[in-house]
């Protein structure tokens, strides 16, 4: 089994787990909670469109920013005061991921390492790709770092360098807690008054939630 570590594109066709710490997937993991499923969608017209139709909870952002006329922004503290059948989502980085994914798309964050990890496990062939989300085209530490923790539970099969440098990265607890805590999605996010937001997305292993991604739809697997 090889475990990769990939940076916005996605280039596996057996098993893929997108990483968007801050903050696309530990949200779509609390939802999951919550809601029968989360529609994943990039573009905010068609988020409207779709929540009217389904009469769904419509949630997103951009830059950060809960968008102006939505029930909620992009935020798993606030997330949880919802629930119903369906929630749709549109958020910057994520969901664009997402939907640029062959394989088998699954949903990882700090919040879920372990059990998105044992899943990946479960149903790939011979190929786990951990995929970083970035922020607008550049590398955010949140995302190596969160990559790192599922990588650990990974190491028994052959990590390729950027996935091994990613695991060495993440056993420092309270580096990574500081890193975390200090990078520029988290400082900007500070600003908009979402720091507990922040705080939440470095707990690690909350949930046993594995989210599936297929054609836009997002359900518990």
């Amino acid at each position: 089994m090889l475990v990769s570590l990939s940076f916005e594109k996605s280039f596996s066709e057996d098993v893929a787990i997108m990483v968007d710490v801050l903050r696309a997937s530990t949200t779509i993991t609390v939802a999951l909670d919550k809601f029968s499923k989360v529609m994943a969608v990039k573009d905010k017209t068609n988020a409207m469109e779709l929540a009217k139709k389904y009469d769904a909870v419509l949630a997103g952002e951009r830059e950060g920013a809960k968008i102006e006329g939505f029930d909620t922004g992009n935020s798993p503290v606030e997330i949880k005061k919802f629930h119903g059948d369906c929630l749709v989502l549109t958020t910057s980085n994520g969901t664009r991921i997402l939907e640029g994914m062959k394989a088998k798309a699954l949903v990882g964050s700090f919040i879920n390492a372990e059990a998105v990890a044992k899943k990946a496990l479960e149903i790939a062939e011979n190929h786990i790709e951990i995929v970083m989300a970035g922020v607008n085209g550049k590398f955010a530490i949140e995302d190596f770092l969160g990559a790192g923790e599922i990588i650990s539970n990974l190491t028994d099969y052959k990590l390729d360098e950027m996935a091994l440098s990613a695991y060495m990265a993440s056993r420092n607890e309270n580096m990574v807690n500081k890193a975390v805590k200090n990078s520029d999605s988290a400082l900007k996010l500070k600003k908009l008054g979402y720091s507990e937001d922040i705080t939440f997305c470095i707990n690690k292993n909350l949930y046993s939630t594995v989210p599936l991604y297929q054609n836009g739809i997002i359900k518990k697997l």
